[in-house]
This record gives structure tokens, C-alpha cells and sequence, in this order.
């Protein structure tokens, strides 16, 4: 067995353990009641103020300490239901892009087409890593048809990311189409690319969390993407990751509305639990 197939069989043998255990041990809450979400059975029953943080806007959010594996949850019906990822989407692209040579690095650079989108930071020259803090999605979009379907598609079902479903077309399956993922499977994810378990190669690993950073503080750093159904902008997503000393924090937000909105509550959660 090469080494591509081992990485890839132990990653497989690693999430199915890990939802195995998820399912067996998690204790689920509704957006009302905001107590914990545990796979520890040693856990404390520390709550949330989960309606207060969504207010009117309906949603879910996980928080998982990975030190001790307790997880915090705001409507954990909701929590397993998938939905479009939208420009969360970017982080595993760009694993993808970097992984299969479709981008030299983060400061690979694609030139403007001169079509004027809606948002100005769009309107320019980007590399790899400036296009997602911008959340530019033409930049991504260019670097999925250099990826290709068959590479796009191999990539995504080693990492089992949500559906595995890219019939939405080549530039378009994460935007409002046929891509899905859950609050969830977000988390895993994540956890996969904190702790770089992910079918890939370390640097590659690295170099995507680093360009992750949101808000760098000398307690913390903050490592997060959002994401927008542009359409409506009735749905929002932030994910990423804490870290905060020898302890890691992952999360996943979704709400009805927008990623500023889902990337509010999230940051609303992390303080309420002293994360920042």
C-alpha cells in the first residue's frame, strides 16, 4: 500500500470512530435551553446563552474544546442538517488548489478580469490568500475549472466533505446548489485541519490555517472563514477555529441570514465561554 492510500485509510478510520462516538455519547439541547453538548461523559453542564445570541435570527452553533472533547451547542436539530457551505467553501478549495498545483502558494496571483462585481474589494488583482480574506469568489471559482471535475470530485470524497455532491458545475456546486454540508460535518472538518489529519501535506495543511487568521491577539488567535447565500442572504456560515494557549476551540455557525450575522453570534459564544 503507498503512502497516499495509508494517509487515506486512517483518516477514513478516524472519522468513522469518531461519529460512532458522537452518536452514542452526545446529550442534545434546543436553541432555548443552551446547556452543553458533551462526547464526555466527565463534562460539566455549562450553559449558553444561545437564545440571546441569536435573538431573532434562527440558526446553530457547536464549540468543541479539543483538549477535553466537551462540545457546546445552540439547536442541535439543526445542527445535523445540511446546507449549502457558500464561501465557507474556500477553505477546502484552497487545500485542494494547493494540494493539486492549481496555485503555486498563497501569493500566487490571478489578474482581474475587469468584470464589475457587487463588492469593491472583489475588483482587483488577488492572490490566493487575499481573495479569501476578501471572500472573492471569482479567484476561487478560476482555481476550481484548473482543478477540474475529476480532481475536484477525488479530493472532496477523501475528505468526506458534507454530500460529495459537485453536479452543481465545476465553478458553482458550493454556491446555493448541489453541495451540502452540516454544522457538524463542518466541525469535523475542522478538527481534521487543526489537528492536520486531513489527507494532505503538512505544508499545505499550514499554509491554509495561516491564512485563516481573523483576529490575532496575544491571549488568542482567531481562525475563521464566512460565507454568504449572496442570493437572498438567507443563510450565513462562520467556521474556523481558537487558539487560545495549549488548547484548541473549533466552531461552526450557521444562521438564516448572513456570515457577519453567524461570525456575531459566534464571537458572542466564544467570549460568553471566556475562549476571548
Amino acid at each position: 500500500m503507498n503512502k497516499p492510500e495509508e494517509e487515506c485509510n486512517l483518516f477514513t478510520k478516524k472519522r468513522k470512530y469518531r461519529v460512532i462516538l458522537a452518536t452514542a455519547a452526545l446529550l442534545f439541547v434546543g436553541t432555548s435551553g443552551g446547556a452543553a453538548l458533551s462526547v464526555n461523559a466527565a463534562s460539566k453542564d455549562t450553559k449558553l446563552p444561545c437564545a440571546e445570541m441569536f435573538q431573532d435570527n434562527q440558526g446553530t452553533l457547536i464549540v468543541k474544546n479539543l483538549k477535553t472533547d466537551h462540545v457546546y451547542v445552540c439547536n442541535p436539530e439543526r445542527s445535523r442538517q445540511r446546507f449549502t457551505p457558500e464561501s465557507s467553501f474556500k477553505v477546502p478549495n484552497a487545500l485542494i488548489g494547493l494540494e493539486e498545483g492549481a496555485v503555486i502558494d498563497e501569493y500566487d496571483v490571478k489578474r482581474w478580469d475587469g468584470i464589475v462585481r457587487p463588492f469593491e474589494s472583489w475588483n482587483r488583482d488577488h492572490s490566493l490568500a487575499s481573495a479569501l480574506r476578501a471572500s472573492a469568489i471569482w479567484y476561487y471559482q478560476a482555481m476550481a475549472r484548473d482543478i477540474g471535475e475529476v480532481r475536484m470530485k477525488s479530493n472532496i470524497e477523501r475528505i468526506h466533505y458534507g454530500n460529495m455532491d459537485i453536479s452543481g458545475g465545476i465553478d458553482t456546486f458550493w454556491l446555493d446548489s448541489s453541495l451540502k454540508i452540516s454544522a457538524e460535518e463542518q466541525i469535523n472538518f475542522m478538527e481534521d485541519l487543526v489537528e492536520e489529519t486531513l489527507p494532505f501535506q503538512e505544508q499545505t495543511m499550514k499554509t491554509v490555517k495561516r491564512m485563516m487568521i481573523d483576529n490575532d491577539q496575544d491571549a488568542y488567535t482567531v481562525h475563521g472563514k464566512t460565507g454568504t447565500r449572496l442570493s437572498d442572504m438567507g443563510l450565513g456560515w462562520y467556521v474556523g477555529y481558537v487558539e487560545r494557549g495549549k488548547t484548541d476551540w473549533v466552531f461552526a455557525t450557521n444562521v438564516d441570514s448572513s456570515g457577519t450575522t453567524a461570525k456575531t453570534v459566534t464571537l458572542k459564544a466564544l467570549k460568553s465561554l471566556g475562549i476571548m
